[in-house]
């Protein structure tokens, strides 16, 4: 066991051996004629600007800078009508996915109407540069070009929390006869910042930690109970707790048996394991190929080989091509990442070892979201991940609605193609912009809440320490609660039970499962059964709650809400997994491994315990890669099959979080929302029981 200080909170090279491709964008633009002569009418783009408290420092000024315009797909009725029917039983459409290339074929934008779109871009002297997608034009210019072309102005702010950044602060304008074949605009604003969703521990007392492991190595383990209130409040005067779980290296975390062994997998050989299947991650950082090695080898023998393939888009995280304006700063760039990859992929290989592949695309990390979008879209467009997981996310109150809306149609693709897609929700109750702006308005993460993503919320497994156990079979019903370190992240105000730091504070510092309503869209129609609807948050479109956010602005006035998560699994960091990451902090590395909060921790060197949404993400991910497997087809996104089972046999495929019983009340809600039977916005449906999940339903 180590010595706990307090917890902190974290949030792509060429490996030899490893296979690597480049992507870059095939859709170059369109010829288009002179600029019209007759002056156009023009009409605002709704929901195109952001409304907010924060102060204005400015006008922006940039020489040159990229905006992409999100185009509406070509008869968006039919594909609304054609996912339905893809994911409603009983259909003749039912499962019957598109092949590559056909959900552009079908539903792309017409060369009409980008002529048209591009004809006005250039007449306002922007250039037309190549996109990743038919579904996007790309232009670039002046600030000065961008505002007169978008009827908009362009303003520097300063936030809460001390960030600076620029944003439209009027409605983007086009054009009558071209504004409605535009969803949105993605590059007005530098807010879309994806951050990681890890949470782990750290400990300055590295000679205490490592001597108190020491003295503990004569036994068969050195697990140590579950952390209490009085050890975190502690922390915040520097002072520490022995701490260790599972049978990792150094008691460093779950194994692959013992998690395998806590959510009941079948014994179904190398089928029940992903044989097979090729599972897709989206990442926004590098990481070292040999930290995967290493680890496979101490789980799997030394002769394991990691099926690892990386996927370059735009430069990748070593060699980043950032769009024009943008910011790909270094220290978010090369190795910053490095502990969620890693997390990823071991949490991934933890559950379906046997995989045919795991495509790790990466993409530089910028501030306006349009490498975030072309790395989703090459995971569409390649279409050969059967199953894709991201823990890289924004609260919906730092994205726009052109964003989620140009997201939303390459998730839409991947639906219709069979992909399955999963987020991770966050980690910070449901106050998912603590980490970001530093609000604490109730906020839910984009992309997890896209109604085509699977929304994945934090469970712990609290006091059930398998030690080195590494068969411990599922704990006894009920101990599973919704993540929420001693039930301290809350609303409640600074009072003697929360250190008189106030609730808000520990939902960022000691972590809980994200979960609320969303922003943006409205409940899907798969979104049914016992416990979604509750009477007690009948929020819909059009209310504006009491943070001042009107609730799924895309959706018709009146249509109840999107809900987070759809599911969830552990992702306590005192009840970690085990990984195993190394690396260089300094310049132009920027390694979090390497780093001096990492090697604190570290009983045994390279191996940690690591928490957080990131990891139940990947963990759901995986599974689905097994289904797969064992299925012998493609699940396609599961978010229909949840809530049918959730009506129909939920107990056969989840444990419930409910909320009920003695061990329950440990942790009861993830700041707002409680746990309840049935569907809950702390844990969704619950979390997996992975046996009739995979040769099931």
């Amino acid at each position: 066991m180590g010595l706990l200080k307090r917890p902190i909170y974290i949030g792509t090279a060429a490996v030899v051996g490893v296979a690597t491709v480049a992507l870059t964008g095939a859709y170059a633009a369109t010829a288009a004629s002179a600029a019209p002569t007759v002056a156009p009418q023009f009409a605002s783009l709704r929901n195109s600007v952001n409304p907010t408290t924060d102060k204005v420092t400015g006008a922006y000024h940039s020489s040159r800078m990229s905006v992409e315009l999100s185009l509406k797909p070509r008869n968006e009725a039919g594909l609304a009508s054609d996912l339905r029917a893809e994911y409603t039983k009983g259909s003749r459409a039912y499962h019957q996915w598109l092949a590559k290339g056909q959900f552009d074929a079908r539903f792309a934008p017409s060369s009409t109407e980008r002529n048209a779109i591009a004809k006005y871009l250039r007449s306002a002297g922007l250039t037309i540069d190549k996109s990743a997608s038919p579904f996007l034009i790309r232009v670039t210019g002046s600030s000065a070009q961008i505002q007169a072309a978008f009827r908009t102005s362009l303003k520097n702010y300063h936030s809460k929390k001390g960030t600076t950044y620029f944003a439209n602060s009027t409605a983007v304008r086009l054009p009558s006869s071209i504004a409605g074949s535009v969803l949105g605009t993605v590059g007005l604003t530098n807010t879309v910042r994806m951050q990681m969703m890890l949470s782990k521990q750290s400990k300055p007392e590295v000679n205490a930690g490592k001597a108190a492991h020491k003295a503990s190595s004569s036994n068969s383990s050195c697990e140590t109970p579950y952390v209490t209130a009085a050890q975190l409040f502690g922390t915040l005067s520097g002072t520490g707790f022995p701490f260790g779980y599972g049978g990792g290296p150094g008691c460093s975390g779950l194994t692959p048996s013992q998690v395998n062994s806590i959510y009941g997998a079948p014994h179904a050989g190398a089928r029940g394991k992903g044989r097979g299947v090729t599972l897709g991650l989206f990442e926004l950082s590098a990481y070292q190929g040999s930290d995967i090695d290493t680890w496979g080898h101490q789980f799997f023998g030394p002769s394991y080989t990691p099926p690892l393939t990386n996927v370059n888009v735009d430069g990748g995280p070593l060699a980043p091509i950032c769009p024009a304006g943008d910011q790909c700063p270094a220290q978010f760039e090369g190795y910053s990442g490095d502990i969620e990859v890693n997390a990823d992929i071991e949490v991934s290989l933890a559950v379906a070892p046997d995989i045919r592949s795991m495509e790790v695309y990466e993409a530089p990390n910028d501030f306006t979201g349009q490498t975030e979008l072309d790395e989703y879209t090459a995971m569409a467009n390649q279409d050969t991940a059967d199953t894709i997981s991201s823990s890289w996310s924004v609260c919906e109150n730092d994205v726009s609605a052109g964003t989620v809306e140009a997201e939303n149609t390459i998730f839409e693709q991947m639906a219709m193609q069979g992909q399955s897609m999963f987020g991770a929700e966050g980690d910070t109750g449901a106050y998912e912009c603590l980490r970001s702006d530093g609000t604490t308005v109730q906020n839910v993460l984009d992309p997890p809440s896209q109604p085509w993503v699977t929304s994945v919320g934090g469970t712990s497994l609290e006091n059930d320490n398998p030690g080195t156990n590494p068969n411990p079979g599922p704990p006894a019903r009920g101990t599973e609660t919704v993540w929420n370190v001693d039930n301290l992240c809350s609303s409640q105000a600074p009072a003697a039970d929360n250190d008189n730091e106030g609730g808000v504070f520990w939902c960022d510092d000691a972590g809980s499962g994200g979960g609320g309503y969303s922003q943006y869209w409205g409940r899907p129609f798969y979104q049914r059964g016992p416990g979604v609807s509750n009477p007690a948050y009948p929020n819909s479109a059009g209310t504006v709650n009491a943070s001042g956010i009107t609730e799924c602005s895309l959706a018709s006035a009146g249509s109840p809400c999107r809900e987070d998560p759809d599911v969830s699994a552990n992702a306590d960091e005192y009840t970690p997994y085990a990984e195993y990451c190394t690396g260089n902090p300094n310049p132009p590395d920027y390694s979090v491994c390497g780093s001096a909060g990492v090697l604190a921790i570290e009983n045994v060197p390279g191996w940690f315990g690591i928490g957080g949404t990131s990891l139940s993400s990947p963990l759901w991910g995986a599974l689905i890669a097994d289904r797969d497997s064992y299925q012998g087809y493609r699940s396609g996104n599961i978010n229909p099959l949840v809530y049918l089972l959730l009506n129909v046999d939920p107990g056969q495929f989840f444990n419930d979080i409910t909320g009920i019983g003695p061990r329950q009340q440990l942790a009861t809600t993830n700041g707002i929302f409680p746990t309840t039977p049935g569907y809950d916005m702390a844990t969704g449906a619950g979390s997996p029981k992975f046996a009739a999940w995979i040769t099931g339903a």
